[in-house]
């Protein structure tokens, strides 16, 4: 649900520093190693897990289903490289940072420098065209702008119908990962550059030598093939629902931080298996206004945060997983519409 246009022009004061009163009050932000120590073994336990079951059965085209909890696993390994850019699982930058090298460029093949430094942008300034990379034109359009702007039949035709598109282009999101963290490499400094390419080419290895050596190379190119898709489409719906369809600020337009994160995030009601499903991200308003909080403390945020929303008069959005993406796939139909009405 868009907020009023009254509330969106409305000029703002810093609105933020009572809310953080009380989310401290609470020991919200307060860290949570040991809880964090047992999720990484556990997710560990069960990578070697499900290795070990293909090694066990072998060349088999049967292999294929153990792509489905490869993707989800790989989703969750890209979840806790996540919470580690935001510093939520140690006090220490530099244990988080190796975590997230861990995690990131060693388990995914995915460029933690390149990411964090990518998603930091994206965190300060969401769904603004100019400022935030999630938004900027690429393969989709997120303004009736951008879809004006392109060039060419089949970008136009791509951008035109791409809300029936937007879930088959999930399926190559892993495959994009890597391919943009091998290649934004020469923009980090040397050091970074040195570790972060050993971390990625040691996956590669490890990755394609492990698939080849179990697999027959038929078999083996299809898994990996099915295994990326798949991840792709896992990680994609994770970060659909967040902001997709939610108010884009216009150029010049100038918001305090309470204001810039709750109006343009969007919760995602549900459970347990939710929150496990989209590795706390269903808790997206939490998340960008405290994004070192915990990814176990942010349900316990919400009512919290949703109070005080509705004391000060601020929008706070949340909906069902299935409205989310509806909510997500209209607004990028509607981005297309100029470009349909030229066809």
């Amino acid at each position: 649900m868009t907020p009023p246009a009254a509330i969106l022009e409305r000029p703002v004061t810093s609105t933020f520093p009572p809310l953080r009163r009380r989310i401290q009050a609470a020991g919200l932000l307060r860290h949570r190693p040991g809880r964090y120590a047992l999720m990484i073994a556990v997710h560990l336990l069960c990578v070697g897990g499900v290795a070990a079951a293909m090694v066990l059965v072998g060349p088999s085209w049967w292999q294929l289903l153990f792509a489905v909890p490869a993707a989800v696993l790989s989703a969750r390994t890209a979840f806790l490289g996540h919470d580690a850019c935001h510093q939520q699982i140690s006090a220490s930058h530099r244990v988080n940072r190796w975590l997230g090298l861990f995690h990131g460029n060693l388990l995914i093949g995915m460029s933690y420098g390149w990411w964090t430094a990518k998603h930091n942008r994206h965190h300060a300034n969401p769904n603004h065209v100019e400022k935030d990379p999630d938004v900027a034109p690429g393969a989709i359009a997120w303004t009736r702008d951008q879809a004006r702007d392109r060039r060419g039949g089949v970008l136009r035709g791509l951008a035109a119908y791409q809300a029936y598109l937007f879930f088959p282009l999930l399926l190559l999101e892993g495959v994009n990962l890597k391919v943009q963290s091998v290649r934004t490499l020469p923009e980090r400094a040397r050091r970074e550059r040195l570790i972060e390419g050993t971390l990625l080419a040691v996956h590669v290895a490890g990755y394609l030598g492990f698939c080849f050596t179990v697999l027959s190379p038929l078999q083996a190119v299809a898994f990996v093939a099915l295994h990326q898709a798949l991840f792709g489409v896992h990680l994609g719906c994770s970060f659909a629902p967040n902001h997709k369809g939610m108010p884009m600020p216009a150029p010049g337009q100038r918001w305090d931080h309470l204001h810039r994160q709750v109006l343009t995030s969007r919760n995602v009601r549900g459970g347990v298996l939710t929150d496990w499903f989209l590795g706390g991200l269903n808790y997206q308003v939490e998340h960008h206004l405290f994004p070192s909080m915990p990814r176990g403390n942010l349900r316990r945020a919400v009512p919290i945060v949703r109070a005080y929303c509705a004391e000060i008069g601020v929008h706070y959005t949340e909906t069902g997983l299935v409205d989310s993406y509806r909510q997500a796939l209209r607004h990028l139909h509607d981005a297309g519409e100029p470009l349909r009405l030229d066809l």
